[in-house]
């Protein structure tokens, strides 16, 4: 399993071992690759999908991405052809594809809308709003977008049941 996205995979806020992607590790009993980068738009993943994906052969990839896009203006259309190149190149290497929704209320420009076309267009595995159950609680936040060890937890159990039948 390989968790490909941005500081939301990579574990910005949580201390060593806490990310959701060592969670998720723990909870499968697999190995799980972090990676992750924080600040990473859609393009920045997608120049980095070869070889921080895809050569390593994984049989599920974990997408979370696009958040950066939204934050930095990048135009939804932009965003989600990116994503939709990213899902066909590991799709064609056989890996399944499991897609994390970014939901931002009232600033979401409609990127939650378009995670749901994007999984149903390719068939892959949706996760909406992983932020859901975190968001909004002080005590599973590190800062206003991150949050911290517990937070990433309960992304991981929300993965873990997502990837269950798959594994």
């Amino acid at each position: 399993v390989v968790c490909f996205g941005d500081s939301l995979s990579a574990g910005s806020g949580a201390g060593p071992g806490e990310s959701y992607p060592d969670h998720l590790a723990r909870l499968i009993g697999r190995e799980v690759i972090n990676a992750g980068v924080p600040g990473d738009t859609t393009a920045d993943a997608l120049a980095r999908l070869q070889r921080d994906v895809l050569d390593r052969d994984p049989g599920v990839v974990r997408l979370t991405l696009g958040g950066n896009d939204l934050k930095n203006g990048v135009p939804r259309e932009e965003a989600f052809a990116n994503l939709d190149t990213i899902v066909r190149r590991i799709q064609a290497a056989g890996a399944l594809v499991v897609i994390g929704a970014i939901d931002v209320p009232l600033f979401g420009r409609g990127f939650d809308d378009a995670y749901e076309e994007l999984a149903k267009r390719h068939g892959t595995l949706l996760i909406g709003n992983v932020y859901k159950g975190v968001l909004g609680r002080p005590e599973l936040m590190a800062d206003p977008i991150h949050p911290n060890g517990r937070g990433y937890e309960v992304m991981a159990r929300r993965f873990a049941d997502a990837l269950e039948p798959h594994l």
